[in-house]
């Protein structure tokens, strides 16, 4: 049985995605060119001008709100993956779990040894190379071993 998915989350879904595309920035160029070429014919007038303000007003106050919402569903979606890797992986901490709950201070207190680990590591590593293809289909081989026991 499908999930009912709230209507909110569905219309923030929607509307961002619309939003986002290519048509939607056409359609908000087309009107701000109308309204521009409509200028001389309304004498460039207060109400002309007011028109386009109060249009642009409303529709980026609503946003704010749309946006505000598909980001967290974002945010927390990919906390909860990076939260995944931390716990299956044996030598990542657990501590990190989390993490996002911890305050300004704590977080800058862990950006900092983080950031020390970094530079260590340029100067002991060669960063041009990484894990190759072929020890991740190791790593995936594990992991299939391990669910099937």
């Amino acid at each position: 049985m499908a999930k009912k998915i709230p209507l909110f989350e569905r219309l923030a879904g929607s509307v961002t995605a619309a939003t986002g595309s290519p048509w939607a920035f056409a359609i908000a160029f087309l009107t701000i060119l109308v309204w521009a070429i409509t200028g001389p014919i309304f004498h460039f007038s207060d109400t002309w001008q007011l028109v386009i303000n109060t249009g642009t007003t409303i529709i980026t106050f609503l946003m704010v709100f749309i946006i505000q919402k598909t980001q967290n569903k974002d945010s927390k979606s990919i906390q909860l993956k990076l939260n995944e890797l931390i716990a299956a992986t044996k030598p990542a901490s657990n501590r990190l779990i989390d993490v996002e709950s911890l305050s300004e201070e704590e977080l800058n207190i862990l950006h900092n040894f983080y950031t020390k680990l970094a530079a260590s590591t340029k100067q002991n590593l060669d960063l041009k190379h990484s894990h190759s293809i072929e020890e991740a289909m190791e790593n995936t081989a594990d992991k299939i071993k391990l669910s099937r026991k």
